[in-house]
């Protein structure tokens, strides 16, 4: 009995091990997940909302994840400089945000660090792109891929799983803007 289970074990460690090699070798080093949507508002009309960390609350996915998140802002009130920082339960964890970069009507660039339940550092990037009465609105997230994320991404879809909370936040995003 004591043989078969070592055979059982032994054989899962195997297996663990070549999904892990596999990842390793298979598995870019970096990700990238980009979503559009086109808005019937301006740039201009779009961009405060973008630049203001306390309104993620009225179209932002990850704000619904955990009600009871601490939430802190610092730094500037709006715009580059401005910092926001959550600590949440299993489903938010914790991090950071800050604007890092901008360009009026046209783009907001954060540097995102995530401390739970993964440490990671991630680029995220708005840009707004008139198109003709309306503004294409772009969000997307870049960043290196460590070897957990590799294994991990063999059995899931990073594009498809943050793609559809992009999606909602855009779709937020429109509501939002188009009132």
């Amino acid at each position: 009995m004591l043989k078969v289970l070592g055979i059982i074990l032994g054989v899962i460690v195997l297996a663990v091990g070549g999904v892990a090699a596999y990842a390793a070798v298979t598995q870019p080093d970096t990700f990238r997940v980009t979503r559009s949507l086109d808005i019937s508002a301006p740039p201009e009309k779009i961009y405060p909302i973008l630049t203001d960390f306390r309104r993620s609350g009225e179209w932002s996915p990850y704000e619904k994840l955990d009600p009871d998140m601490k939430r802190t802002y610092s730094g500037a009130a709006t715009g580059k400089g401005a910092v926001y920082a959550w600590d949440g339960d299993g489903n938010a964890g914790a991090g950071r945000m800050e604007i890092v970069e901008t360009t009026p009507a046209q783009s907001v660039t954060l540097k995102l660090d995530f401390i739970r339940p993964f440490e990671g550092s991630n680029v995220v990037e708005y840009k707004l792109q008139p198109k003709g009465s309306a503004t294409q609105v772009s969000w997307d997230m870049h960043g290196p891929m460590p070897f957990i994320s590799k294994v991990i991404c063999v059995f899931v879809d990073l594009d498809t799983m943050i793609g559809k909370d992009f999606e909602t936040g855009l779709a937020n995003l429109k509501t939002l803007a188009e009132k």
